[in-house]
């Protein structure tokens, strides 16, 4: 079965890979016990651009929805995550809020969302969500909701290496 979300997380639609069918499945989601933000927080969330991703334990065979939400960094066009909510969906299309995933960790990318059993990689935490793209690198942890970002560091590096390239080819 291929599953994919909808913009915005409200609808899931499938297709099962094994039937002949060229029209796809769709499932709408319903949201359950969604936390209250603060006027902080919503603030922040408004100037945010928001993705969704799939995400299945094979280990568990539970699905997930994990809805990232993105700010521009200082006016540049550089994305440094400030949230993450993470969703149990259910076959029937209940989406539970939860910050508990016990042992596994999610891991979030421009290529794939994946997710293992952290028990299973040494130096894996549990629990959290792994955010890695072209110039961040954010661990989420579920249960207080607090963010790592290393966003600068990756820049710095990435600027050095330009850098280094222009004065190796003569340009400088």
């Amino acid at each position: 079965m291929f599953r994919i979300p909808g913009a915005g997380g409200q609808l899931i639609a499938s297709w099962d890979l094994c039937e002949d069918k060229h029209t796809p499945k769709f499932q709408e989601l319903r949201y359950h016990f969604l936390p209250e933000p603060t006027e902080a927080e919503r603030e922040v969330m408004d100037t945010c651009l928001t993705s969704e991703h799939m995400v299945e334990s094979q280990s568990t065979g539970e699905t997930f929805l994990v809805k990232c939400f993105r700010q521009t960094m200082d006016g540049i066009a550089v994305l440094q995550t400030k949230g993450v909510m993470a969703f149990r969906v259910t076959p029937k299309g209940n989406s539970v809020y939860t910050q508990d995933i016990v042992d596994l960790t999610i891991f979030i990318s421009k290529a794939e969302a994946f997710c293992v059993r952290a028990s299973s990689f040494p130096g894996v935490s549990p629990n959290h969500v792994y955010i890695l793209d072209v110039m961040e690198i954010s661990f989420f942890k579920l249960p207080d909701s607090s963010i790592t970002t290393l966003t600068e560091r990756i820049m710095s590096l990435t600027f050095s290496t330009s850098k280094y390239r222009i004065l190796s080819l003569g340009l400088s």
